[in-house]
């Protein structure tokens, strides 16, 4: 099922309609968080049938060139966040992969929302888009997924992805949840946390393709 399918209700609602009409009059009068042409681009790298895991975050970076749709990811050639750099530390801890690549296009090419709670961010400005509406649309589609998907796993960094936990039935679904990733957090439980393997093992028990979280690897062509 497409996501136009899978998201028609809501999407067809007046309350979508404003929604839309706020975030393009916020691009058009402030410089705005992703391009716009990459506000979805999560929905669009992994469409409903390829979830296996979610990860949610909380709104996009908000300095230049940082935003790409994906939460947690920025492009390669920007510098390394310190929430992604902590989550690559983790990773290495976990699984002992040293991941050069910002983006993680390849990690949501193979199954793994990663889903900003809210999609739009005004520029240098953290949380200035939580107003605008679209918690209810992502809300929409947490539950969306919690109800038509099985053995999904939700992963849970931080206070505010850990209160979306009312929208998934726990007993279909497997919930990683720790502190977040960033600076302020990430020794208060993040750190040796081990989501990744965590992840893994579990899709291999439900008869899923375990992720690869180390870089994608690219043909060369002579």
């Amino acid at each position: 099922m497409p996501w136009k399918q899978f998201l028609s209700t809501i999407e067809k609602s007046d309350y979508f309609v404003q929604l839309c009409q706020k975030v393009a009059s916020e691009y058009e009068k402030e410089k705005c968080f992703p391009p716009k042409e990459k506000i979805f681009r999560a929905l669009e790298l992994c469409p409903p049938e390829n979830i296996k895991v979610v990860i949610l975050g909380q709104d996009p970076y908000h300095d230049d060139n940082q935003a790409n749709g994906l939460a947690f990811s920025v492009s390669n050639f920007v510098k390394t966040p310190p929430s992604l750099r902590n989550i690559f530390k983790e990773l290495q801890n976990d699984l002992e992969i040293e991941r050069k690549q910002n983006d993680l296009e390849d990690w949501a090419k193979q199954g793994v929302l990663l889903l900003n709670v809210t999609l739009t961010v005004k520029a240098h400005q953290a949380n200035s888009h939580q107003e605008l509406g679209w918690e209810k649309y992502t809300d929409f589609i947490i539950k969306k997924i919690s109800e038509n998907k099985e053995n999904i796993v939700f992963v849970l960094w931080g206070s505010y992805a850990q209160k979306k936990i009312v929208l998934i039935d726990t007993n279909k679904h497997y919930i990683i949840s720790s502190a977040h990733p960033s600076p302020l957090a990430a020794y208060r439980g993040f750190f040796g946390s081990k989501p990744f393997s965590k992840i893994n093992n579990y899709l291999i028990f439900k008869n899923k393709t375990p992720i690869s979280w180390g870089e994608a690897v690219k043909s060369t062509l002579f």
